[in-house]
């Protein structure tokens, strides 16, 4: 396993530090409901959780709905969804730790960075980082490599001392995209092969073991 010495790091929100299964499939299967569209079942619609939301309703109900899909998830998500999520057990320490060393913690989520806020407040997650980046709720900044790029400059981060740390391919490809070093977590919602693909070199199957890779 690598080493990185990198002093600054950014991490995904949904499938690296909680579980949002239960409040994203949920609010999915509320919008096609009230879209008289079909409805998955829950772990049928998994693959959800990492992408930006309107590229998941364009191809669960095509560009045409797929607003209107956005519309109908945000309703029940900013009120209800966005709390039906859980910290993974034992990220605080982990996340603690990472500070103890004197490393440098952010969040870069494609979520609208309003929710992600809150959902760190909630799980008492917000004291760890020194800037939270998330997208606009227009859509603004949700492809990641855009994103990154934002909070690289508005942080005065240089990639060289950076490190993304991810659970899906679009945490990998957004980090190459910005010369910075990437780790893939694989307790979230992407496997191995999705992540190697994306050229993902070093994987973690526990956050735990994030503090190997960042001694």
């Amino acid at each position: 396993m690598t080493e990185f010495s990198n002093k600054s790091i950014f991490f995904d929100l949904d499938g690296t530090l909680t579980d949002p299964k239960e409040g994203i499939t949920g609010c999915i299967q509320y919008a096609l409901e009230r879209l008289g569209e079909p409805v998955p079942e829950a772990d049928d619609l998994t693959w959800c959780i990492g992408p930006p939301l309107l590229g998941n309703f364009e191809q669960l109900i095509g560009k045409a709905r797929a607003a209107e899909g956005v519309r109908f998830y945000r309703e029940r998500f900013s009120d209800v969804g966005l709390f039906e999520n859980k910290p993974y057990a034992g990220i605080h320490d982990t996340l603690q730790t990472l500070l103890e060393r004197g490393y440098d913690l952010n969040v870069a989520s494609s979520k609208p960075e309003v929710f992600v806020k809150r959902i760190l407040e909630r799980y008492n997650l917000t004291s760890y980082f020194r800037h939270v980046f998330g997208a606009e709720l227009d859509g603004t900044r949700s492809d990641k490599s855009e994103l990154l790029g934002h909070a690289l400059v508005t942080a005065g981060i240089h990639p060289c001392v950076t490190t993304m740390v991810g659970d899906r391919k679009f945490d990998a490809i957004g980090a190459a995209s910005n010369g910075i070093d990437f780790v893939g977590v694989l307790y979230g919602y992407g496997d191995e092969a999705e992540l190697t693909a994306a050229g993902a070199k070093n994987l973690v199957h526990r956050h735990e073991e994030l503090l190997e890779v960042f001694p």
